[in-house]
């Protein structure tokens, strides 16, 4: 977020989270103190975030907590916003959990269907890979997680980070990759429980500091420079589906800034 933008998250009645090398104010939670890794946050994006909650255990309550990001918020339904208001906006966006998912243990954003994706997203992205492997033409069911990780983050290297995972975890999560065609994507969700939301940081981040010896911190392309953001989001859909009681809520594109 920007440091301009904090009055528009205190109408909004959220926490501000302020990450990156701008300077925020004492008003904001940031990355930077006690145990950090603040300086990976051009490769992390917002998981910095989630380590510096989970390592210095920040969160002193059990109840609900979630997460947005800059320019995505959960929307409440399903209705359009009817003007570029702030009251509006408010109106359209997650407050407070409703009743009807209060036995769930966690909310996902919807999911993207990736075999859903227009064919020439595909042949502009990789036409060569398109063209090697025919069969993708043709069957959607065959573009699950993995090849769209491929296409986007580099051809392999999702199974080299899953090679990385503890026993437990690996061969579900690469039958997941292998056999879905869909994942929740944004890396937003929200945990009923601290204890939920621990064990994920618990299962996660030591994955992700062992993937750090793959592939460093060297690459200039976004979709290399941000691979363990998506690698998060990937094993986020896997994780809570395996583990919790989810359900899932939409999610709108909307920067604030708008309203300044």
């Amino acid at each position: 977020m920007n440091p301009n933008h904090l009055n528009l998250i205190k109408q909004l009645g959220y926490l501000p989270v302020g990450l990156g090398e701008n300077k925020f104010s004492n008003e904001w939670y940031t990355d930077n103190s006690g145990d950090n890794i603040s300086k990976k946050n051009p490769y992390y994006g917002e998981y910095t975030f989630h380590y510096w909650l989970w390592k210095n255990n920040k969160i002193e309550f059990n109840n609900w907590i979630g997460f947005c990001q800059y320019r995505k918020f959960w929307k409440n339904h399903n209705t359009e916003i009817e003007s570029n208001e702030m009251q509006s906006f408010k109106k359209n966006i997650l407050i407070e959990i409703p009743k009807n998912l209060s036995n769930f243990d966690a909310i996902l954003v919807d999911e993207t269907f990736i075999n859903q994706f227009r064919f020439s997203k595909f042949i502009k992205h990789n036409l060569k890979k398109m063209i090697n492997n025919p069969h993708l033409i043709f069957n959607k069911n065959k573009r699950n997680i993995k090849f769209h990780f491929d296409m986007w983050h580099g051809e392999g290297n999702l199974d080299k980070a899953i090679e990385k995972l503890p026993v437990k975890e690996k061969n579900d999560f690469k039958d997941f990759v292998n056999t879905s065609v869909s994942f929740n994507p944004q890396n937003m969700f929200i945990c009923k429980e601290k204890n939920t939301l621990f064990s994920y940081y618990d299962s996660l981040f030591p994955w992700l500091l062992e993937c750090e010896k793959i592939f460093g911190f060297k690459n200039d392309n976004y979709g290399l420079k941000r691979i363990y953001g998506f690698l998060a989001e990937r094993y986020l859909s896997y994780w809570f589906k395996k583990y919790k009681k989810i359900s899932t809520l939409p999610f709108i594109f909307k920067d604030i800034s708008d309203f300044l």
